[in-house]
């Protein structure tokens, strides 16, 4: 009986379909029409550990598909069809993400970390029961593998600002999936946007890891003619199909015996890719070179080499007994509530060092405080020269624009946390709703500071109501719109990918509720019923309420403009806050305290809705 390898990955008949509208949605009859378009057609191969596979093809071939498919990333109940064997045992769907190391094509690492600390921190989601010591001798020696230990204490960077280079980038990417030990890993482009020696340093790096015993799968486009030893399977796709898979000696006898010898002095990689291409800039063109693919890949499919191959794969579904169990990561992941901490200490210590970031998040509507406070200067009690609409104003700019700030921040640091958790939570480092809650625990204590410095600026400046117990209730009235508006975009971030479109939706909503809850533009007592039924589900009312009630009690008016026909003061239309506060808001005062629980009562279901638009990203994900 032939010697069976430690471990094997079977891919069997695998098929996958997805349906697509005939046109724009502006031309609704094709729009309402669909058509399936095959992106994978019966594929098939079989490796085992200690080897390095490489799949070529053009875009468009179907090879990032077919990593998804093989890391159980395509949606299994509809449109896809085929098996995934590991030593001869089929996997079940949740098996996928505890066998399979996935690295993408773009890296999602988090820019103002080290590249220790961030393998540190990959190590710590990882693994459980490891002492700090046995953790940083982990990580030493997965950098020390990957020849990364001379950058180790070097930053990361991004578009913003420089930090190591693409290859370096890609080796950490690939050094935080070691530290999980697979056995199965599954690179998308490694070599992308790299220079040549670059791009030929991480293939051969790649090999080295494949032979330690490990199985090695990289889609790439176009390597090198130096690496055609490199690799131990090389598979050709085109239009879905695998057309070959074979080592790098079959693949030239195979198309050798096809009767397409490869040139002396070419590359076998681009004249075998070329070869199997679909030329489109003719009809002609197209219908010549689509039937030379299907005859090579019809040879393909009565060849020596793919009846090796459904052999070897038949083999291994026999030998279960005798083959090793499935290859699992390390499972030994921290409680929940520890990788809490890990997230939150990581999310401080990346934003804590961006600069521009921690100013502006604090001082940005101390800023806006100075605008309005240099506008409004000082204000009076005299009804006729702004008293009471320039107090309206400022409580108008309270509730409308301090959302808008913390929406602002939302969307500016969150979205390269949630790439990152995108990412991370497919490994199974963790949930998406714990790198969320890491996120509002982190932000929470900036925005205290940052509206107590607004609060401070604000009330004593431009002259609110002069008691001590009334700023902190202003204090305690403008914070959690504040916080809401950057909830609000987290809660739309779970499921919308474009922050432009995040932008546009939490802005016009904050607008809606500014306009149909405060009562500031408009009397609720005169607004439609549905209008004024729909304003109590607005956190804008509640706050309107308290801040008006806050600031007009105990208010006297007076009216100094002299009347010259009738040669007397003209008299008030009221004298007292708390009449203008009956005459907009009826029964307010007697609301004060409800109001502020009401108020607060939206932070926590605020939350709860954003953490359950995090689950449903996790199973659907809206695309722009």
């Amino acid at each position: 009986m032939a010697l069976i390898p430690n471990n094997c990955l079977s891919i069997l008949n695998v098929s996958y379909a997805v349906r697509e509208r005939v046109g724009p949605w502006w031309n609704i009859p094709s729009y309402n029409k669909k058509w399936n378009r095959q992106i994978l057609k019966d594929v098939s191969f079989h490796i085992k550990s200690g080897q390095l596979m490489g799949i070529l093809g053009n875009s468009g071939s179907g090879k990032t598909t077919l990593l998804d498919a093989i890391a159980g990333r395509l949606n299994h109940k509809t449109n896809f069809l085929g098996q995934v064997y590991v030593n001869g045992r089929e996997l079940r769907q949740k098996q996928f993400q505890k066998c399979f190391s996935y690295v993408l094509q773009n890296e999602t690492l988090l820019s103002y970390l080290t590249i220790e600390e961030c393998l540190t921190y990959v190590a710590l989601l990882a693994l459980q029961k490891r002492s700090s010591d046995l953790i940083k001798k982990k990580v030493d020696a997965v950098m020390a593998e990957l020849n990364l230990s001379h950058v180790g204490n070097s930053v990361i960077g991004s578009r913003i600002f420089r930090g190591i280079s693409d290859g370096e980038r890609r080796r950490v990417s690939i050094a935080a999936q070691l530290l999980q030990d697979p056995k199965i890993m599954l690179l998308d482009e490694p070599t992308t946007g790299l220079d040549c020696m670059t791009a030929n340093h991480i293939v051969s790096l790649l090999s080295e890891l494949a032979h330690k015993g490990r199985i090695v799968i990289i889609t790439i486009h176009q390597p090198r003619s130096e690496l055609f030893q490199v690799f131990d399977q090389i598979c050709i796709m085109s239009f879905g199909e695998l057309v070959f898979c074979g080592g790098p000696s079959d693949m030239i006898h195979f198309f050798s015996g096809c009767g397409y010898t490869c040139p002396e002095h070419s590359s076998p990689f681009d004249f075998y890719v070329d070869l199997t291409s679909v030329d489109t800039q003719t009809k002609e063109r197209e219908l010549e070179t689509y039937s030379r693919v299907q005859t090579i890949a019809s040879a393909y499919k009565n060849s020596e080499v793919f009846r090796t191959t459904l052999e070897a794969i038949e083999e291994a579904k026999c030998s279960v007994k005798e083959l090793p169990p499935i290859p699992f990561k390390c499972e030994d992941s921290p409680s929940a509530l520890c990788k809490l901490c890990i997230l939150l200490r990581r999310t401080t210590k990346n934003l804590s060092r961006d600069k521009i970031g921690i100013i502006m998040r604090v001082f940005q509507n101390v800023f806006f405080g100075l605008f309005v406070a240099f506008f409004l200067l000082r204000l009076n009690n005299d009804f006729l020269k702004g008293g009471v609409q320039d107090r309206v104003g400022l409580i108008y700019q309270c509730v409308a624009a301090l959302p808008y700030t913390g929406i602002l921040n939302a969307l500016s640091l969150f979205p390269a946390l949630r790439a990152v958790g995108d990412q991370e939570s497919k490994d199974g480092l963790y949930q998406k709703w714990q790198m969320l809650l890491a996120y509002i625990v982190h932000f929470l204590p900036f925005s205290v500071i940052g509206i107590a410095l607004y609060s401070a600026l604000i009330y004593w400046t431009v002259g609110l109501y002069p008691e001590v117990s009334r700023f902190g209730y202003f204090f305690a009235a403008i914070l959690a719109p504040h916080i809401l508006g950057e909830l609000l975009a987290l809660a739309f971030l779970g499921v919308i990918q474009n922050p432009h479109m995040v932008s546009g939706a939490a802005v016009l909503l904050n607008v809606a509720g500014v306009l149909a809850g405060s009562g500031l533009i408009r009397s609720l007592e005169d607004m439609l019923i549905p209008i004024k039924m729909l304003s109590y589900f607005t956190f804008q009312k509640y706050a309107s309420e308290i801040l008006v009630v806050n600031e007009f009690s105990g208010l006297t008016f007076t009216c100094g403009h002299f009347n010259v026909s009738a040669g007397v003061l003209s008299p008030c239309p009221f004298s007292q806050g708390i009449q203008f506060i009956e005459r907009n808001f009826p029964g307010a005062a007697s609301r004060f305290t409800a109001d502020f629980l009401i108020l607060y009562a939206f932070l926590p279901a605020l939350i709860i809705l954003t953490i359950i638009s995090f689950k449903i990203r996790d199973k659907v994900i809206i695309r722009q």
